[in-house]
């Protein structure tokens, strides 16, 4: 495919010199194929496996998304299930627009098959993203929406910052992820501690049926994405808060602090700020999500994400106990074939299951 073969390879030379710059470039060419019916269909016909399922209430026509992080604000919409994706989540979104963190803050660790970000929840804001969805329309698979917390608003006032964005952006999403994992915003990973994320998880948990309500259907899934940095003492916490205040499902994992297995042509990252995907974040992903499915069966599904760089790695993540997959550092590093790749040994699977 013409996709793979020269478009990816193309940009991706350019990794070593400024990989928020081809980011950003493969984000504005995907938002105008977007827009190409005959480029979309071609590209579908080529990419898309369906391998249905249900999960949250919600059907999903295959079981790998693409990860929050990809498309920020939601500007290449049209294009992901194109690519062969099942779900997509757009974000994380702030309520507040904001610039993120300075540059330089994304690094391609081409030997470790890895990204080292510090972007900062750089994004419009949840206002402009709920304007866009609004113009884009309804998609042909389901939309997750992460919020987080915006970087000039205090700790202690962040409930009402994620109410706001829940507000603004709740008529759109299939599902709302809290992301109070990244390791980019200050302080925003105190809120995975049970007492913030006891009255966090309240409030939006109250808002949302009040939403739902209004609209007169069922509220919103909640998810909660966790840090693979957290013991599993914290973790196992983090769960009760969960459960108690009925918790859809998990997102596990976020990105790594912990620079454990990089490759040694990569040691000059080792210092580098940010969270760690990709390759080197598999082996921890795989043991949280292993635990969470232990401590909490079925109750509290989870969408496994970290380190799933081919179908073998997915495979094992399902058999940890995940219900649905993202990935993120695999498809920007080696472009949609990996979906193919992933979705061709998952579909086979299911329909023997079934």
């Amino acid at each position: 495919m013409l996709f793979d073969k020269i478009v990816r390879p193309a940009l991706y030379r350019l990794h070593r010199h400024d990989a928020e710059a081809v980011h950003e470039r493969t984000v504005r060419l995907l938002s105008r194929v977007g827009t190409i019916g005959p480029m979309t269909t071609a590209l579908r016909r080529h990419y898309r496996i369906d391998d249905p399922c249900t999960v949250f209430g919600i059907r999903f026509p295959n079981r790998l998304g693409l990860a929050a992080g990809m498309d920020k604000d939601g500007r290449a919409l049209k294009a992901w299930s194109a690519l062969g994706f099942g779900f997509v989540e757009v974000g994380t979104v702030t309520w507040h627009a904001q610039p993120g963190n300075p540059r330089p803050r994304l690094f391609a660790l081409s030997d470790s098959d890895a990204v080292i970000n510090r972007m900062g929840f750089n994004n419009a804001g949840a206002t402009a993203l709920a304007q866009r969805l609004d113009a884009t329309g309804p998609l042909d698979v389901p939309l997750g929406i992460s919020i987080g917390k915006s970087k000039v608003t205090p700790v202690e006032d962040a409930i009402a910052d994620y109410r706001n964005s829940l507000v603004a952006l709740h008529p759109y999403a299939d599902y709302v992820a809290i992301n109070v994992s990244s390791p980019n915003t200050p302080g925003l990973r105190k809120l995975q501690d049970r007492g913030a994320l006891t009255e966090l998880l309240t409030e939006l948990s109250r808002t949302a049926h009040e939403l739902a309500d209004k609209a007169g259907r069922g509220p919103t899934p909640l998810l909660v994405k966790v840090a693979p940095d957290l013991s599993f003492d914290a973790i196992a916490e983090l769960l009760d808060v969960c459960t108690e205040h009925k918790v859809a499902g998990i997102i596990a994992t976020n990105t790594t602090l912990a620079r454990d297995g990089l490759a040694p042509g990569d040691a000059r990252f080792v210092e580098e700020q940010g969270g760690l995907s990709g390759r080197p974040l598999a082996a921890r992903a795989l043991d949280v999500v292993r635990f969470i499915h232990e401590q909490a069966g079925d109750s509290l599904p989870i969408i496994g994400v970290g380190g799933i760089s081919g179908p073998d790695d997915a495979l094992r993540m399902l058999d940890a106990g995940a219900s649905l997959l993202q990935v993120f550092t695999a498809f920007a590093l080696h472009g949609p074939g990996v979906v193919k790749r992933i979705n061709s040994r998952l579909a086979p699977r299911s329909a023997a299951a079934r």
